[in-house]
C-alpha cells in the first residue's frame, strides 16, 4: 500500500551561504573572529539569489551573526516580492565552525607551518579540533540544537493554513555542510569530501511533520544557476 503522506506543517529548510567578502580572494579561513563584509560581487551575488526566491513566502528568516551573513539576508530581502519578508533574526549558533588558529589563513600560508596538522585533522575532522578551535562534531551539536528547535516551531494550522512552512537560513560553508549531514543523516566526518556549499547557493530540505531532525529529505543542493550564466558551468 503506497503510504499517504501529511504534508500539513511540513517544514522546508532553504539553506544558503553568504557571498563573497573583501577577504574570499585568495580563499582564505574565515570563522568566528574576522568579521569582514561583503565585497560588491558578493552583493550582486545575494541580490541575484533574492530575485530567484521572490515568490517564495517565507515564515522565518534566520542568519548567522557574522556580518558577511547578515548583509547577505539583508539583500535578499531587499529583492521586490509579493508577500512582506519577515524580520531577519540571528542564531549563534549558526556560526561558521572556529578555525582557531587557521583564521584568516590560507591553505598556502597554513602548509608553511602546519601542513602535518593540517593532514590530521582531514583525516578525522569530525573528532580532531582545528588548533585552539571547533572539531565537525562541535559544530554538529550546536546546528543538531538549531534543527530541533526550529523543527519544534509553531507549524500552521486551522482552515485555510498554508501546508509549507518555508524557512530561509543564511550560514557559512562548513557550518552548512555538518548541518546536512546532521540533516540527511550523513556520518560527520564526511562533510568535506561528500558536500558542497558555494556562495549564494540554493539548498532546500524538507521535513515532515514530526519527523527527527535526521529525518530530513533533500530537495535541492548547492544550486548555483542564478549566478552562473553560460558558457559557466553551473556544477563549478
Amino acid at each position: 500500500m503506497m503510504r499517504t503522506h501529511r504534508l500539513r506543517g511540513v517544514l522546508t529548510l532553504v539553506l544558503t551561504r553568504h557571498g563573497l567578502t573583501t577577504r574570499s580572494h585568495p580563499e582564505q579561513h574565515l570563522g568566528q573572529t574576522l568579521d569582514v563584509p561583503l565585497s560588491p560581487e558578493g552583493r550582486e551575488q545575494a541580490i541575484a539569489l533574492g530575485e530567484r526566491v521572490a515568490p517564495i513566502a517565507f515564515a522565518r528568516i534566520v542568519s548567522s551573526p557574522m556580518l558577511r551573513a547578515r548583509q547577505t539576508a539583508e539583500a535578499i530581502t531587499s529583492a521586490p516580492c509579493a508577500t512582506p519578508r519577515p524580520p531577519i533574526e540571528t542564531d549563534r549558533r549558526l556560526l561558521e565552525m572556529d578555525y582557531g588558529a587557521w583564521e584568516g589563513l590560507t591553505y598556502a600560508q597554513i602548509d608553511e607551518h602546519g601542513a602535518a596538522e593540517r593532514r590530521r585533522w582531514e583525516a578525522n575532522p569530525a573528532e580532531l579540533r582545528c588548533p585552539g578551535g571547533e572539531s565537525g562534531n562541535d559544530v554538529a551539536t550546536r546546528a543538531r540544537g538549531f534543527l530541533v528547535d526550529l523543527l519544534a516551531g509553531d507549524a500552521p494550522d486551522g482552515p485555510g493554513a498554508p501546508t509549507e512552512r518555508p524557512v530561509l537560513v543564511v550560514a557559512h560553508s562548513t557550518l552548512n555542510r555538518v548541518l546536512l549531514c546532521v540533516a540527511l543523516g550523513i556520518p560527520i566526518g564526511e562533510f568535506r569530501e561528500r558536500l558542497v556549499q558555494s556562495q549564494v547557493n540554493l539548498t532546500a530540505v524538507r521535513w515532515e511533520q514530526g519527523a527527527a531532525a535526521d529525518a530530513g529529505r533533500l530537495l535541492l543542493l548547492n544550486d548555483v544557476s542564478h549566478v552562473r550564466r553560460p558558457p559557466q558551468v553551473p556544477w563549478e
